[in-house]
């Protein structure tokens, strides 16, 4: 059944938002499972397209899950018979590729579908398969599939990836926590996506030194596999800076609920830089509107820089700034798909190369729009919040893949959101 979202403009919001896990922590941490030698429990899970295709992909493994409550879900993952990942579940999500180092490391071979092409980008897994052979793997593709055989079992190397990789850090990291020897990881990403992995391997007996910095020393378990303790996810930081925008874009007093703010150091800073006033507590924050939105320059980098998954968020934001923003897309090629929509709705933007400049303090009206890829979709939705009329948001399948009880947490905040079927 296809969707689309009427988003209502020129709405007030006001309240609380209780910020779900993050789907970027939880779907390495489920693929983490394949390590485990007992069931798990994990809690504050996303309820998101994406952990269900995961989910899906352990089950086809022979692994099986309880759904405890509404976010805790139950792995058991001793049972698992099989090391194909095939391409009728990887196609639909790439971080399924995430089940390639742990499935090596534990059966000595495994089968892993090519991930294919990205709305948003080349994203190869070039660096994944190269430090596997560094730790002894050998790999060949054959008919779309990543073909790896180990069968003394992988062995500590030393890798420094050519450049940060967020799930090739994961890969790699969740492969030596298994492996014989000690594998030393030098420009790893920083992400806390990434260092959740580390610290529930840290949990589970793995000698890993640095966690949080680009260097890792980690010492395997000679093949053995771990005593994985239950654990919580950690918020969703993205989903956090997404209802951040959605404060600000329409000058409301928001509070976000269960966030982590050292996460969004960047995001905040960026924030009270255009003028908007935030306090923050151990978990909340709130936003306060500003008498005006200031333009803002904006590039994307790694963390603990800029986020490239808000920077589509921010130039919706941007068009509502009195005067000129430039934002620098640094780590996609193709992360201006959403430009194209917002200009449907009456936005200023100048696209060069990697660059958008976009002319603040401009009257959005409503208008049918397509949604690109997941953050694109988030960006048209504030857009439509401050935009003239009603708003129709399609293909919104690519926010069920990140964004929890989306219409029933807008509603909460007083947006006028219906989905309805096409």
């Amino acid at each position: 059944m296809m969707y689309y979202l009427a988003i209502e403009g020129k709405q007030k919001l006001s309240g609380s938002v209780t910020i779900s896990g993050a789907k970027n922590a939880a779907l390495p941490l489920l693929a983490l499972t394949l390590l485990s030698k007992r069931k798990i429990t994990i809690s504050n899970i996303p309820q998101v397209a994406d952990v269900k295709t995961l989910l899906q992909l352990l089950t086809n493994l022979g692994a099986s899950f309880t759904n405890k409550d509404k976010n805790i879900v139950e792995v058991d993952s001793t049972t698992v018979n099989s090391a194909c990942a095939n391409y009728d579940i990887v196609r639909k999500m790439r971080a399924s590729i995430l089940t390639l180092g742990p499935l090596l490391a534990r059966f000595g071979h495994c089968e892993v579908s090519l991930p294919g092409g990205c709305a948003i980008g080349q994203r190869p897994i070039d660096l994944h398969l190269k430090a596997l052979e560094q730790m002894g793997a050998e790999i060949e593709i054959k008919q779309g599939y990543v073909l790896a055989k180990a069968p003394k079992g992988l062995k500590g190397a030393t890798i420094i990836f050519d450049k940060v990789t967020v799930t090739g850090s994961e890969n790699i990291i969740m492969a030596a926590a298994l492996a014989h020897g000690t594998t030393t990881l030098f420009n790893v990403a920083k992400e806390p996506e990434v260092v959740q992995v580390c610290e529930v391997l840290a949990e589970a007996g793995v000698s890993i030194e640095g966690i949080g910095t680009s260097k890792l020393v980690i010492k395997g378990s000679g093949g053995k596999l771990l005593d994985i303790p239950d654990f919580r996810v950690i918020p969703d930081r993205i989903e956090a800076g997404t209802y951040l925008c959605a404060g600000a874009i329409t000058k409301s007093k928001i509070t976000l609920k269960h966030v982590n703010p050292r996460h969004l150091d960047a995001v905040i800073l960026k924030l009270e830089q255009m003028g908007f006033k935030i306090d923050e507590k151990e978990d909340t924050l709130t936003i306060h509107p500003a008498e005006k939105i200031l333009p803002s320059d904006i590039e994307t980098t790694e963390y603990p820089g800029f986020p490239t998954d808000l920077q589509a968020q921010f130039m919706a934001l941007c068009t509502q700034a009195k005067g000129t923003s430039i934002i620098d897309e640094r780590l996609f090629e193709n992360r201006f798909m959403h430009v194209s929509e917002l200009s449907r709705m009456g936005a200023n933007i100048k696209l060069k190369g990697h660059s958008a400049t976009v002319e603040g303090k401009i009257k959005l009206n409503a208008a049918d729009v397509m949604a690109t890829d997941l953050r694109a979709s988030s960006a048209l939705i504030l857009a439509a919040l401050v935009a003239e009329g009603t708003t129709k948001i399609h293909r919104i399948y690519h926010l069920d893949r990140g964004y929890e009880d989306l219409e029933g947490k807008f509603s909460k905040l007083g947006a006028r959101i219906e989905r309805l079927e096409e």
